[in-house]
């Protein structure tokens, strides 16, 4: 099986995932998976990533979401993103509590 196809199974139920930035710790997470990508907002009053920024190597780890054992790591890199006003939806959609309000979105794109 493809290492997309995996992540795409694992990450349409996925409501977090560890990532690491090459040369950083690994921090879990919330993202959205959307068009074959993981979607990570930084910044503001969510999440702080250090080290993702854009061009940046990284390793995301995924882990079942039913028995929460390690599943698939997948190298990526971080590319900054502009999001249209569906994507931005979607991604406001998904967090699960509190306002969202981000300085910068990413796009990990399995390498």
């Amino acid at each position: 099986m493809e290492i997309e196809q995996v992540l795409d199974n694992a990450l349409r139920k996925a409501a977090a995932v560890w990532i690491r930035p090459d040369g950083h710790e690994p921090r879990l997470v919330w993202a959205l998976w959307r068009d074959g990508a993981v979607l990570v907002a930084v910044g503001g009053t969510e999440q702080q990533v250090p080290g993702l920024a854009d061009g940046v190597a990284c390793t995301v780890t995924v882990r079942s979401p039913t028995t929460h054992s390690h599943l698939v790591d997948a190298r990526a890199t971080a590319r900054r993103a502009d999001l249209d006003d569906d994507s931005a939806q979607a991604l406001r959609a998904a967090r699960l509590n509190g306002r969202p309000d981000w300085d910068d979105v990413y796009r990990l794109e399995p390498a």
